[in-house]
Order: structure tokens, then C-alpha cells, then sequence
């Protein structure tokens, strides 16, 4: 039974699906927004996917090494897999239209694992172009296994906002998860039976994941494949709404700003009079920082309008980097990467809650992607921009970073206020 009160996104679903001519659903599926139901069979998607997706760059630049192949094949073998990640927008589209995203994201999965395993199968034995093909073909589905699953979430936390945000902080951990649990994963693995078994392990993950996804709640699709836009056309809507706007901008500044963390972990060991390997106790600790801020999100949901609270948390994640550039030793520097991790996780939050609710239905699986991606784009460039700037100074890029992020969430600001028409925000 529905009621005006059960969320205008469930609404908004429905209609456009009753305009195609077929039958909409007089209710949401009930296991999607109770606890323990559809949100934690998301949760475990997620985390197996993202732990396959995070770990397997580090799989591949081991296999390659240990081969005793130069480091030049390993790093373009490992942007075989990275790479391809900028082209998700081009297959996004796909998950607006078609008529079950569940069966899309679980061959995603299957996609991935099995063009991972086979990379490494073949590898010793045959040409490295043959794996680079390969390794491609599983780049090119991961947008689907981080965005497009994000995109999931909103038809299945629940319908009130406190619930879609708490389970945004679950979605956040599962990226922090991925990223941190998959490439230690990784790590172990290939010491005690080589970077091979590693791989395959990753690869048995997504297809776990694949089967956990298929038993997510149904949700019917938002408009008929000819009413959902094509990726330039989903780009453009962005850029002139103007709160997914100001959400694009502000993450793309504040993911090129943080890529500085590990260069700057690394440059300031010499400063704080410390052994160079203690940069991975700086890097650590923002990883640490950035899962007890996707607690810290579970726990207390963020509250207010999505739109400023992107700005401020961006905010936020300047100060926190500033902090970090200005620490004048060890132990205050990593609190101070602490919090960057947390404020940054609270920040991450903040756009998943902007891009579901803002989006509209029939590009919500594009505009998750199309961000994802630009994030990608934005932290490889951010890294490179890092190494280029850094002096004797290791604060300097922090510095750098903490004004265009101050500079980016003030612009964000006077965008606000000169806002036109309402219906564009």
C-alpha cells in the first residue's frame, strides 16, 4: 500500500515504469529496508566486489615483478586494469536501461573475475599483449562493481533519509574495505603461495559476489531504454543542475587534493627524523581514519541538506590536510592523517547522499559512475601533480592542496548564491 509520505524517489521510479506501459509494483520490496534484509546482502556484494576490484592492481605488479619482468611491463600491465575504469561512463548507460541492473552487475562480476583469472593463468606461458587484452576487458567492467552498485543503494536502505544515510556510511565502509583489506588480502596471499593463488582468490570473490547480488531486492527499472540519455548527454545535465554541479567540483578537487597523502607520508619521514618505512604508519592511519568515519556516519547519520554539507565537509578534509602539512613532528602528523581519512569518509558520504538524491531516477546509475570515474581521473592526476610540486618542503603539497580545496568549496558557495531558477537546483 503506498502513501505520499513513502519518499518521492520511490515515487519517481514508479511512474516513469507505469508511463512505459508496464505494471508497477504497488510496493516496495520489504525485506530492502529492513535491517539484516536487503541492506546487509548489499553490504557483502559490495565489500567482496570492491576487495576484488582494490587488490587486483597489486596482484597484477606482483605476478609481473616476481616473473622477473622490468617494472616498466608491471606498470602498464597494472594500467591495463586502472585505466579502463575511465571509460565507465560508456557502459553506465546499460544500467539505467536495462530491464534487471541486478543481472547487469552480477555478469559485471563474473566478467571481471574470469577475465582476471585468466590474465594470470595465461601469463607464464603466453604473450604479455594477450593479458594486457584481458586485463582490460576486467577494467572495463569495474565501474559496475563500485559505482554501479553504489547506485543500488538508494531503492534498498529504506525509505526515510536517516536510513538511506546510515546505509551510505555502510557503503562507504565497504569502499574503505576494499581498498585496505584487498590489497593486505593480496599481500599475505602471495607470500605464502605466490601473487597466482592471490589472484584467483580476488577472482572467487567477485563471483561470490555476483551470486549475492542476484539475491538483492528487485527494483523495477525508472524509464524505458529510449527515455534514459546517452553519457554525454547524463555529463551535461550535471554541469547545468546545480547541485549535482557543485557535488561533481567539489569531488574532483578534494580527490585530486588528498592523492599528495601518500607523497607527502613519504617526503616527510626526512623531516620528523624517522625511518622511511614509518610513511606506511602515516598511510595507514588514514585508511584507519577513513573506516572509523564511515562508522562514525553508520552510527550517526549526517543530517541536513546535501548540498551544503558537501561544501562543508570539504572544508573540513582542507583543514584537516593543513593540519597534516603544518604538523611540526611524527605523532601529531598522524592524528592529523587520522582525521583527513575521517573527514574525507564523512566528505564521501556526504556526495553519495547528494548524487541519490539529487540525480534524477533515469540517470542515477550514469551520474554514480560518471563521478566515480572523474574521481579516478582526478586522484591519478593529483598524484602525479604531487610528485611534480614536491621540494625539500614535503608540506608544500599539502599546503597546495588545502587552498584549491578552500578556493573549490568557496566557489561552491557564491554558486549557491547566484542559483537561478529553482527547478535547475
Amino acid at each position: 500500500m503506498d502513501s505520499p509520505d513513502r519518499g518521492t524517489a520511490q515515487q519517481e521510479r514508479r511512474e516513469p515504469t507505469a508511463r512505459a506501459g508496464q505494471e508497477a509494483p504497488r510496493q516496495p520490496p520489504r525485506e530492502a529496508a529492513r535491517p539484516g534484509g536487503g541492506l546487509a546482502r548489499y553490504v557483502a556484494a559490495a565489500a567482496l566486489a570492491r576487495t576484488a576490484d582494490g587488490g587486483a592492481v597489486v596482484a597484477i605488479v606482483l605476478l609481473v615483478t616476481t616473473s622477473g619482468a622490468p617494472g616498466w611491463l608491471a606498470g602498464l600491465l597494472g594500467a591495463c586494469i586502472t585505466a579502463p575504469h575511465l571509460l565507465g561512463p560508456l557502459v553506465a548507460r546499460s544500467l539505467d536501461s536495462c530491464r534487471d541492473g541486478r543481472v547487469l552487475i552480477a555478469w559485471a562480476c563474473v566478467v571481471h573475475g574470469a577475465t582476471l583469472a585468466a590474465a594470470v593463468l595465461l601469463y607464464p606461458v603466453t604473450w604479455p599483449a594477450v593479458t594486457g587484452v584481458l586485463l582490460v576487458a576486467s577494467g572495463l567492467v569495474g565501474p559496475l562493481l563500485t559505482g554501479g552498485i553504489s547506485s543500488r543503494l538508494p531503492a534498498i536502505a529504506g525509505p526515510d533519509r536517516v536510513s538511506q544515510r546510515r546505509a551510505q556510511g555502510w557503503d562507504v565502509a565497504t569502499y574503505g574495505i576494499g581498498g585496505t583489506i584487498g590489497p593486505s588480502v593480496v599481500a599475505a596471499v602471495s607470500a605464502w603461495a605466490g601473487p597466482t593463488a592471490a589472484a584467483l582468490i580476488l577472482a572467487a570473490g567477485t563471483f561470490a559476489a555476483a551470486a549475492v547480488v542476484r539475491l538483492l531486492p528487485y527494483v523495477p527499472p525508472a524509464a524505458v531504454a529510449a527515455e534514459v540519455p546517452r553519457p554525454v548527454q547524463t555529463l551535461r545535465l550535471m554541469a547545468v543542475t546545480g547541485r549535482l554541479r557543485r557535488m561533481l567540483y567539489l569531488t574532483v578537487a578534494v580527490a585530486f587534493s588528498v592523492a599528495a597523502l601518500p607523497i607527502a607520508a613519504v617526503a616527510s619521514t626526512a623531516v620528523f627524523h624517522v625511518q622511511p618505512a614509518a610513511a606506511g604508519v602515516l598511510t595507514a592511519a588514514y585508511g584507519l581514519g577513513g573506516l572509523a568515519g564511515s562508522a562514525g556516519v553508520m552510527c550517526r547519520p549526517l543530517r541536513g541538506d546535501a548540498d551544503r554539507l558537501v561544501t562543508r565537509l570539504a572544508g573540513l578534509v582542507a583543514g584537516a590536510l593543513a593540519v597534516a602539512a603544518l604538523s611540526g613532528s611524527f605523532a601529531p602528523a598522524v592524528a592529523a592523517y587520522a582525521a583527513a581519512g575521517a573527514m574525507n569518509s564523512f566528505f564521501f558520504a556526504a556526495t553519495l547522499a547528494a548524487r541519490s538524491e539529487f540525480a534524477p531516477p533515469q540517470v542515477r546509475g550514469q551520474v554514480f559512475v560518471w563521478v566515480g570515474a572523474l574521481k579516478i581521473a582526478a586522484g591519478s592526476a593529483g598524484t602525479a601533480a604531487a610528485g611534480v610540486v614536491m621540494t625539500g618542503e614535503p608540506q608544500f603539497p599539502l599546503l597546495l592542496a588545502a587552498a584549491l580545496i578552500l578556493a573549490v568549496a568557496a566557489a561552491s558557495v557564491l554558486d549557491r548564491r547566484g542559483a537561478g531558477r529553482p527547478e535547475t537546483e
